[in-house]
C-alpha cells in the first residue's frame, strides 16, 4: 500500500512522521512518497524537494514566491498522478496542500484525500471548510472542538489527539543538568525566547522579543535567556543571537531543547503550536505575533475570536496574555513577562489552564500518530 504524504513546515513534519510510524505499525509493507522534512525522511520518505520551500505564512510573504509555488504545485500533483496512491495525505500548509489536492483530483476524480489538521475556521474565514470539502474526503483533527465544524461542511472527521499531549517531556534531573551545563544558577530566572519556526516570523519578531527581554533583564538582572530553534532558521537565529545584547543560549538538538523547556520558568513565544509544548512542560508564557502590514490588515478584519492562543482556546480561558499585530510591542510585552514571573496568582491561572488543555488534547491516551493511522485506514 502506497501513500503520498505532504508536509510543509516543521510541525507538519512531526505530525507526518508519527502518522507514518503508525501506518507502518498497522501495515508493515506500506510505502511513502511525497514532501517532508528530516523526521518524515527518517521514516522512509524521499522528499521531492526541500520542505523549507513551503514554510511561508501570510499573503505578503507568499506573493514573491508565487510563481515558484505554482510550479511546485504542478510538479507535486503530477507526482501524485504517477504514484496512484491509496490516498493523498496532506498535512497543514493549506495554501499549498489543498491546491495540490485540487489538481490531483482533476487528474483522478476517484483519488482518496485526507487532510491532517483542520483549518482554523473557528478563528477566521469559516467558508474555508466548505471549499476544502470539494477536494478533501476526511480530516484528522487535533483539537477536540473541530470535528462538528468539519462534518457540517461535508467531510468526515475524527479527533485523533494532539501529539504534544503524549510527547515525552524532560524531567527535573535533565533540567538541573541543563542549567549546570550552561552555567545557569539553580535560582536564576530562565526565560525561553521562541520567535517562530519560519524565516518571516523570526525576521519580524526577533528584535521586538529581544527588546522586551532587555527591558525585563533591566528589572531582573539575574535573568538568563535560552533560544531553542529549528533547522530551517537556525543560521538566521545564530546570526541574530550574536548581535543580541541579551546573549541568549541557542539550542537546536532535540534532547537539549526538551531539557531547556523543563528548566524554564517563563517563555516569550510566537503564536502557534509552541504554546502547547510550553503547556505540556508547565512553562507559563506570554504570546506575541505580527505579520506584514497587508496580511495583518486583512486577517484583522476576518478574525472571529478574541484570542488565537491555543491554550486559551482549548481550556476556554484567557489565562495566557497575548500581544498581536500593532500591540506586539516590547514595552507591554516586558510588563506582562514581569507580571507572570512575579505574580503567583497569574502563574497559577496559567498552570491550571495548561493542565486542563493537556487533558482535553488526549493526555494519557493512545499515541495520536497511531490514532491518526487507524482513522486513515478506516476512511479509505
Amino acid at each position: 500500500m502506497k501513500f503520498f504524504v505532504i508536509a510543509g513546515e516543521p510541525s507538519g513534519d512531526q505530525l507526518g512522521a508519527a502518522l507514518m510510524a503508525g501506518l507502518r505499525e498497522l501495515c508493515p509493507e506500506v510505502e511513502f512518497i511525497g514532501i517532508g522534512g528530516p523526521q518524515m525522511q527518517a521514516q522512509g520518505l524521499s522528499s521531492l524537494f526541500p520542505m523549507e520551500e513551503l514554510s511561508l505564512m501570510g499573503l505578503w510573504e507568499v506573493l514573491p514566491k508565487y510563481r515558484q509555488l505554482k510550479r511546485r504545485i504542478a510538479q507535486t500533483a503530477a507526482a501524485v498522478a504517477e504514484t496512484q496512491p491509496a490516498a493523498l495525505i496532506t498535512i497543514d500548509s493549506p495554501d499549498f496542500c489543498l491546491r495540490v489536492a485540487a489538481a490531483a483530483r482533476e487528474a483522478d476524480a476517484k483519488l482518496r484525500t485526507v487532510h491532517y489538521v483542520a483549518p482554523s475556521v473557528w478563528a477566521w474565514r469559516p467558508g474555508r471548510a466548505v471549499k476544502m470539502a470539494k477536494v478533501i474526503d476526511h480530516v484528522l483533527a487535533i483539537l477536540p472542538f473541530e470535528p462538528p465544524l468539519m462534518q457540517a461542511a461535508g467531510m468526515t472527521c475524527d479527533f485523533v489527539g494532539h501529539p504534544v499531549a503524549t510527547a515525552r517531556v524532560a524531567g527535573a534531573d535533565e533540567a538541573a543538568l541543563f542549567r549546570d551545563r550552561h552555567g545557569i544558577a539553580a535560582d536564576a530566572p530562565l526565560v525561553l525566547c521562541l520567535p517562530g519556526s519560519r524565516k518571516s516570523e523570526v525576521g519580524r519578531l526577533a528584535s521586538r522579543f529581544d527588546e522586551a527581554l532587555i527591558r525585563l533583564r533591566d528589572r531582573v538582572p539575574e535573568l538568563r535567556v535560552v533560544l531553542p530553534t529549528v533547522p530551517g532558521v537556525v543560521h538566521m537565529v545564530r546570526d541574530m543571537a550574536r548581535r543580541w545584547p541579551t546573549a541568549p543560549i541557542v539550542v537546536e538538538e532535540r534532547d537539549e531543547k526538551q531539557a531547556a523547556f523543563a528548566a524554564a520558568d517563563l517563555a516569550l513565544a510566537a503564536s502557534g503550536t509552541v504554546s502547547l509544548e510550553l503547556a505540556a512542560n508547565h512553562v507559563p508564557m506570554v504570546i506575541g505575533y505580527d505579520m506584514a502590514p497587508i496580511s495583518r490588515m486583512i486577517i484583522g478584519m476576518l478574525l472571529r475570536t478574541d484570542t488565537v492562543t491555543l491554550v486559551n482556546l482549548v481550556s476556554e480561558t484567557r489565562a495566557v496574555p497575548e500581544f498581536l499585530g500593532r500591540e506586539c510591542q516590547p514595552g507591554p510585552i516586558a510588563e506582562a513577562l514581569q507580571a507572570v514571573l512575579e505574580e503567583k496568582i497569574t502563574r497559577k491561572a496559567q498552570l491550571d489552564a495548561m493542565e486542563l488543555t493537556m487533558d482535553r488534547l488526549g493526555k494519557g491516551g493512545e499515541a495520536p500518530g497511531l490514532r491518526a493511522a487507524r482513522s486513515v485506514l478506516a476512511a479509505i
